[in-house]
């Protein structure tokens, strides 16, 4: 590679230089102009304080390229990082750019036209930013584009989320209603229940009830609370609650049925745990009969506004020696309320005693509203702050003597 050199003392003499070579190995318009800025602003710094800057260059035919090395006194590292062309290499007060190029054409033998150089470097800069303005507006417009098929994807999809939504609402408050029994009538009780899952997400859980009435007459229920939450918690619950009725139609005696329930589910499912509290009512004469299985204890609100906590013994379903003892035995009054329900109306606040104060305190409060709406007004009152979500299952009974 044959190399060339020169002394340029002034900006506008190190400019032409630069030009001149450019020029010779057909450099592109645009990448002379950067390669003549690049080099006039490295220099520009000692040019003005009078130390004279060599400039260097020389083609390598094998590689095509032109190598080009601007020597300033004192270090311009940190000049280098903002040129309009970075150079390949820097290295105390010398920089070298290397650039494809073509052989010398002999051109720089011509006094070159200052004006019409710069001219045409302006023109290929200008059109390089034309082209990468139209570049940058077709990329704008890609977008705007695609952004706007983007949000009408988000639309349909926001639309199949709320009719998907909707269905598996819809599925779901089905098999609720599925899993409900039959209402009963009987000559002297008005019954209602409130259930409330612990989330939207699951609306079924482990919380369930059963009602029907005897062949004498009696009306009976079963209120469970199996282990556990949504669908497998809800399967625990209805085997027993089957199991409970099977027993009750074939005659068994109240008391024997929660350990029979757990004989009968055992060998099925040793993992089923459940609370359960059972109720036989007579609308006749009013007389109650409880046997329970670890389950909260039922509340009676009498007429006269008296209140109290019915706790019959017993242990649940899956729990050691599950059973009920004997039961216990109440004659209920004219316009008295029973209310039975599942833990997760009087824990919410994490404290079952507190919560049992609390429960008195509501029942009182809506003992004379209509049957129907007690369980649900009640749970209303008792959620009002809610520290431990759970199933929640309120059932009321109320005598009417009628």
């Amino acid at each position: 590679m044959t190399t060339r050199n020169l002394i340029c003392a002034t900006t506008a003499g190190l400019s032409r230089a630069v030009r001149a070579l450019a020029r010779e190995h057909a450099l592109d318009p645009a990448v002379r102009a950067r390669l003549v800025l690049s080099a006039a602003e490295a220099a520009g710094a000692a040019l003005r304080a009078g130390r004279e800057t060599g400039l260097e260059w020389g083609y390598e035919p094998a590689g095509g390229l032109l190598t080009v090395v601007l020597r300033t006194p004192g270090d311009t590292g940190p000049v280098a990082v903002d040129l309009p062309m970075a150079p390949d290499e820097v290295t105390g007060g010398r920089m070298v750019w290397r650039l494809p190029a073509s052989p010398p054409s002999g051109a720089a033998d011509e006094a070159p036209d200052e004006g019409a150089l710069a001219a045409e470097e302006l023109r290929a800069v200008v059109a390089a930013a034309d082209a990468l303005t139209s570049e940058h507006r077709r990329l704008k417009d890609e977008l705007a584009e695609t952004n706007s098929g983007v949000l009408a994807l988000y639309v349909q999809l926001d639309e199949r989320d709320k009719q998907l939504r909707t269905a598996h609402g819809q599925t779901l408050r089905e098999l609720e209603d599925a899993l409900r029994p039959a209402p009963i009538e009987a000559d002297g009780l008005e019954l209602a229940v409130h259930y409330e899952p612990a989330g939207t997400d699951a609306p079924t859980g482990g919380d369930l009830y059963d009602w029907f009435v005897l062949p004498d007459g009696t009306v009976h229920i079963t209120i469970v609370d199996a282990l556990g939450h949504g669908v497998t918690s809800t399967r625990s619950a209805l085997n027993v609650t089957h199991a409970v009725r099977t027993l009750a139609l074939e005659g068994h005696r109240l008391e024997s049925i929660v350990a029979r329930t757990d004989e009968i589910l055992r060998p099925f499912d040793r993992s089923v745990m459940a609370t359960v509290q059972l109720a036989r009512i007579d609308p006749a004469t009013g007389e109650l009969w409880l046997a329970n299985g670890s389950h909260p204890p039922a509340l009676l609100l009498c007429r006269d506004g008296s209140a109290r906590y019915l706790e019959a013994r017993g242990r649940g379903i899956g729990f050691p020696l599950p059973g009920s003892e004997t039961p216990l035995t109440e004659r209920l009054a004219p316009g008295d309320l029973l209310l039975l329900y599942t833990d997760g109306l009087t824990e919410s606040r994490r404290d079952p005693i507190e919560g049992e104060k609390r429960l008195i305190e509501a029942a009182h409060k809506h003992l004379q509203s209509p049957t129907e709406e007690v369980p649900g007004a009640i749970a209303e009152d008792m959620h009002t702050v809610i520290l431990h979500p759970d199933d929640t299952l309120a059932l009321a009974v109320r005598l009417t003597g009628q």
